[in-house]
């Protein structure tokens, strides 16, 4: 969730939506997304609408958030009328959603629940940082209904985790992964990042490797980003580090396909590996393939029937608005038919699924596959265009040559 908002149209007072928005509500899936803004630090590569306590400033606090949270809940119920909408995945992430104690995080689930109602077999996820977290804190959570946990683990060395102002030792990821284990967890994900700046070619191995030794249901692996506005952007500028290199981007690339796959991790999305179909991240691809959603909390995102809006960002104007009985929302987009097509070509071709191909251009598809971008069966046996691993390191150039 990036920390700058774009600028849209303006939003009703009452957060209501267009009819188009409400047209098909009910027959696309439904899910609710929840930004707890907190942190105890701020790492130095991120970007996202997080704040520590000294930046939090007057108006809001952690204590309060799971009551803002629950109106905005409310809210969402009026302003989508009283159409079924089962809720069958919840992501909680941040900040650290973990700062919360569980019982406010089982609040504020059990709000959803009760405005909306959970789906049989609902996939819950929560985020959460190695050191955030204990065994008593996990067992509540999943007592709770959290059925998914997310760690950020990153890295499994030192070095590495310093450059990212990561604050966790690596010997924490396997003992938290236990203690989810034992608490009943259904499935367990770590989040890597490759291609920091000191990092080499071993140390991406080692984390792999570390990662994989705790036998999670799913790894995400994201290549590192400088954001603007960060610390490790001026650092960067300054010169203290270098640059990440597109040449090891690739190579940490595919060094993690080779890798996961051979340990029983397959992809299912340029960045995302998984133990089979069944510990794939359902709420990830409910967004992918066009569903509806919610955002719940400060600078958070939703989607219902292609208009789109984000919320503001401060906790204090968030809470404010919504004790004024006004929609926190920022801004708004209602997509053209044209937009929606592009995303969805965006999205899905991201996905192992592929994209269908009567959203492309067959001659633009034809280039590709004989470029060796896409892969050549799935295209003329099944009618989707599905990347081939060479298509997914420049899976952006693929897009844009295939829209």
């Amino acid at each position: 969730m990036p920390a700058t908002l774009p600028d849209g149209d303006p939003v009703p007072a009452d957060g209501a939506l267009p009819e188009s928005a409400l047209d098909g509500l009910g027959a696309r899936p439904f899910a609710c997304y929840v930004h707890v803004p907190f942190c105890v630090t701020r790492c130095g590569y991120c970007d996202f609408n997080t704040y520590t306590a000294a930046e939090l400033g007057p108006g809001a606090s952690r204590d309060s958030y799971a009551d803002a949270a629950i109106a905005e809940l409310r809210l969402a119920r009026r302003v989508l009328g009283q159409t079924d909408l089962p809720v069958r995945t919840v992501f909680f992430g941040g900040g650290t959603p973990t700062l919360l104690p569980p019982g406010e995080l089982g609040r504020i689930l059990a709000a959803i629940d009760a405005e909306f109602g959970l789906a049989p077999g609902a996939e819950v996820t929560t985020e959460a940082n190695p050191e955030s977290v204990d065994e008593g804190y996990l067992e509540q959570l999943r007592a709770a209904g959290f059925t998914r946990i997310s760690y950020g683990m990153q890295s499994a060395r030192p070095h590495v985790l310093a450059a990212l102002d990561r604050v966790h030792t690596p010997g924490r990821i396997p003992q938290v992964v236990r203690w989810a284990r034992k608490a009943g967890f259904e499935q367990v994900n770590l989040d890597l990042i490759y291609g920091t700046p000191g990092e080499s070619a071993a140390d991406w191995r080692a984390s792999l490797l570390a990662a994989l030794e705790t036998e999670p249901d799913h790894i995400s692996a994201y290549a590192l980003i400088v954001e603007e506005g960060t610390r490790l952007a001026a650092r960067v500028r300054r010169g203290e580090l270098a640059a990440p290199d597109d040449d090891a981007m690739a190579d940490r690339y595919l060094m993690a396909e080779e890798l996961l796959s051979a340990h029983g991790l397959h992809w299912y999305e340029i960045s995302n590996w998984a133990r089979g179909p069944h510990a794939a991240c359902r709420h990830n691809l409910l967004y992918w393939t066009g569903a509806d959603w919610w955002g719940i909390g400060p600078g958070a995102h939703s989607h219902v029937g292609g208009t789109r809006w984000w919320n503001v960002k401060h906790p204090a104007a968030y809470a404010a608005r919504l004790a004024g009985g006004r929609s926190p929302a920022h801004a708004r987009e209602v997509l053209t038919a044209a937009e929606r097509r592009l995303e969805r070509i965006m999205l899905e071709l991201r996905l192992a699924e592929g994209c269908p191909a009567e959203l492309l251009e067959d001659a633009a598809v034809r280039r590709a596959i004989a470029d060796g971008l896409v892969e050549e069966e799935p295209y003329f046996g099944r009618g989707r265009a599905v990347l081939t691993l060479r298509g997914r390191l420049l899976a952006d150039a693929v897009v844009r040559d295939l829209t």
